[in-house]
């Protein structure tokens, strides 16, 4: 019998996986992990009892840690939405590893899916962004088919109680703008989007891997080692520009760059000599091959 960690926060989401998680994840046993990111004083502290007080009262075992979220993210200089996430899954890892668990659930929904291919969508990730999520090593999303709306309905008819963050009102987040402000207008355009989006995510992913198998087989005609390729060789294939896309994919390139490096492949100019760099590193070009090194 698998053993199944819980990601419960106290929200209306998690409290439905919780639940209904012998339903959602059958012939598992399962333990509660509680996040508290102390954002929002007295409040965090109260979803913390609160989810405690579920886990005693259904004799699950309870994990609980406490983050200095805030503080986190200034020192890596990144938002808090991100610091929270690195945080929260780094600890899942933790005790997936110490505890011996299988797996752990998160409540992500198809609501949920659907504004990460959004917010992917808007910060230009590719094919690979719009796929929406799914399961990975390690975790697992048992709630992906089912839609806010429906969560809502069974949680108020079996009168089962969760915690409301007042931050999911607030428009300070990314995701919460495309939660409260852009969804609803997509609904009064097509009262069934969610569907529709949830359709396309699925085209999107089929897509994506024959994408990423036409990538996968050109690799190895073009690669000299592990930070080289042979222009000449990249540039016989149909679609080079997106295998020189996915390859220079870790290298960081702003998309202007980028743009200048295919520009100039595309042109007759001589192009031994030329440099692009990024954030993280340099690609320059000699005789014929381009090569990545740290800055």
């Amino acid at each position: 019998m698998k053993r199944i960690l819980l990601a419960i926060s106290g929200g209306i989401d998690s409290m439905y996986l919780a639940n209904r998680a012998s339903e959602l994840i059958p012939d598992a046993v399962f333990a509660i992990a509680h996040c508290n990111f102390k954002l929002r004083g007295k409040e965090s502290d109260e979803d913390e009892e609160f989810v405690r007080s579920w886990a005693e009262e259904h004799s699950v075992p309870f994990h609980c840690k406490a983050f200095d979220t805030e503080e986190y993210a200034r020192a890596k200089g990144i938002s808090i939405e991100m610091a929270a996430r690195e945080l929260r899954y780094e600890w899942f890892g933790q005790l997936l590893k110490t505890k011996g668990y299988d797996a752990v659930a998160v409540a992500h929904n198809a609501n949920d899916n659907a504004e990460t291919m959004i917010l992917n969508l808007l910060r230009g990730t590719g094919g690979r962004g719009l796929r929406g999520m799914s399961d990975r090593e390690g975790i697992i999303r048992p709630m992906l088919g089912i839609g806010r709306a429906e969560i809502r309905e069974w949680m108020e008819g079996h009168d089962f109680q969760w915690r409301e963050d007042r931050t999911n009102s607030e428009n300070v987040y990314k995701r919460n703008k495309i939660r409260n402000e852009v969804f609803p207008l997509f609904s009064q355009i097509n009262p069934s989007f969610l569907n529709t989006l949830q359709k396309d995510m699925k085209h999107i992913a089929q897509e994506n891997d024959i994408a990423e198998e036409y990538y996968r087989k050109a690799l190895p005609e073009i690669t000299i080692d592990e930070n080289s390729i042979n222009l000449k060789s990249l540039l016989g294939f149909t679609h080079w520009e997106y295998i020189l896309w996915r390859w220079a994919e870790p290298y960081s390139l702003s998309d202007e760059t980028f743009c200048k490096l295919v520009e100039l492949l595309k042109s007759s100019r001589t192009i031994s000599g030329k440099v692009f760099e990024s954030p993280t590193s340099i690609l320059s070009i000699r005789k014929k091959i381009l090569s990545a090194s740290p800055r």
